[in-house]
């Protein structure tokens, strides 16, 4: 294990990002001194900085009825103590507002073993009035993310509480496995690392409902005679079936990085199949990819 392990959430932030579906895993990328002799983990004051491509902006297994190509950059302060603030700025390259979403959180790291480690955290979504992404309907989310090293594997459950315009419960299970090389690539101090795993989500999908009243004309739905720009009518039968809680996703997801003590690059593909989908936003199957860049100062 190397003297100074960097883990990165999927920025997403997973995550909380538009790309992951807003489970940030902030805990994964809080500094940490490790001793070989007895895994023994001490945290550290840090900020980290980053920036993130992604192929299309997806919310909670859901994506809008066109690819929304983004662009975005985090900041994030840890706390010695465990406590963390972060922000977020979204841009949509198809979009025509400068920035699309604007978020703010605050959390807490807390570990009942080394093993057993989570944290709480609120999130404010802000939005531009012209923003298209789904989540828009969004703009508040509290969010409890617990996992469990297994050592041969990590496994995870987050709880996500999102309310304002609408109201949605979600629950995120994954499970995923850490690698990284023994050996350098071009310096005795860098290396590389893999991260693959997979999750379930299972939830409400009210937010769905909301975004086609304030985006007419935006979504696919089932007459297909319709003039897609005019406004399609929300049927009753969707409300009652976006509140009801059910399956609805299911991705793999394959992160590659090169990392150095205090940067990384990452380049992750991600496979997700929806299931469940409502009648006035109908989801695929489909692929997306990420490139990320962080610096942590420490």
């Amino acid at each position: 294990m190397k003297k100074i392990g960097i883990l990165f959430f999927p920025v997403m932030l997973a995550a909380m990002s538009v790309y992951a579906g807003a489970n940030r895993s902030l805990m994964d990328i809080v500094p940490k001194i490790v001793k070989a002799d007895t895994d023994t983990v001490q945290r550290k004051q840090s900020l980290s900085v980053g920036i993130s491509l992604g192929s299309d902006a997806q919310f909670f297994g859901r994506t809008g009825p066109q690819k929304y190509p983004f662009i975005n950059s985090d900041i994030i302060y840890n706390a010695k103590s465990g406590f963390f603030v972060y922000g977020s700025l979204y841009k949509v390259f198809t979009s025509t507002p400068l920035i699309d979403e604007t978020d703010l959180g605050a959390g807490y790291f807390y570990k009942f073993s080394s093993q057993f480690t989570g944290n709480v955290s609120y999130t404010r979504f802000i939005f531009n009035r012209d923003a298209l992404i789904i989540k828009s309907a969004s703009s508040n989310d509290i969010n409890f993310n617990n996992s469990y090293d297994f050592k041969l594997f990590k496994t995870g459950v987050v709880l996500d509480y999102l309310f304002g315009e609408s109201s949605d419960f979600f629950v995120t299970i994954n499970a995923s496995k850490y690698i990284e090389t023994s050996w350098s690539v071009f310096s005795d101090n860098d290396y590389l690392s893999f991260n693959p795993g997979f999750q379930f989500i299972l939830g409400t999908q009210n937010f769905v409902q909301k975004y086609g009243i304030n985006h007419p004309g935006k979504f696919d739905h089932d007459d297909y005679n319709h003039d897609p720009y005019l406004q399609p009518p929300i049927f009753p039968q969707y409300a009652g079936y976006n509140s009801e809680f059910k399956f609805l996703n299911y991705s793999i997801k394959i992160p590659v990085a090169y990392n150095m003590p205090h940067y990384t690059f990452e380049f992750a593909y991600k496979y997700s199949l929806p299931f469940n989908v409502e009648g006035i936003l109908k989801n695929h199957r489909e692929s997306f990819f990420n490139l990320t860049f962080y610096y942590l100062f420490y």
